[in-house]
């Protein structure tokens, strides 16, 4: 780790995300805008002490999205992306993915005077997204529609 340093090159941070997805008129799947630039991405976040996850990727999407489901404990998939902070430093990130069955959208929730959140059919979320690795875990994830179920899944209490 001490040589990845030396040569500048920074190992990447875990993080956890969740994939909203429904049936309504097909499958659609939720993303959510960044607080600073308004780009599509899907709720996630920092690993939190005490919780498995796939819990901490359904805590996000709830904070982000104001959303509550059922989360699969089986991540669907992992990318990377870099992290730009508000001094513009870059932080190299790898996200776990966890699909996450909407089962409500709550009216009010923590995040929501600095985010959007929209509902999207899978081309359109898979080209909304600036993400390469994103854009291909949520074409997989259509592509297996009929394969998507929520047995073994954890619902988030709270």
């Amino acid at each position: 780790m001490k040589a990845l340093y030396e040569r500048g090159v920074r190992p990447a941070r875990a993080q956890y995300g969740a994939l909203p997805w429904r049936r309504s008129q097909g499958l659609e799947i939720m993303l959510v805008s960044t607080r600073g630039t308004r780009r599509w991405i899907l709720p996630k976040g920092w690993p939190m002490k005490g919780r498995k996850p796939h819990a901490a990727a359904a805590r996000e999407a709830l904070e982000e999205a104001g959303i509550v489901g059922k989360v699969g404990k089986e991540p669907i998939g992992v990318y990377r992306y870099i992290k730009r902070g508000k001094n513009g430093a870059t932080l190299p990130c790898e996200v776990t993915i966890f699909p996450l069955e909407v089962a409500t959208e709550r009216k009010n929730w923590l995040e929501k005077k600095e985010r959007i959140r929209r509902w999207f059919s899978v081309p359109d979320a898979a080209q909304a997204v600036q993400e390469s690795g994103l854009s291909e875990i949520i074409r997989e994830f259509g592509a297996n529609e009929t394969e998507i179920e929520t047995n073994g899944s954890a619902v988030l209490q709270t």
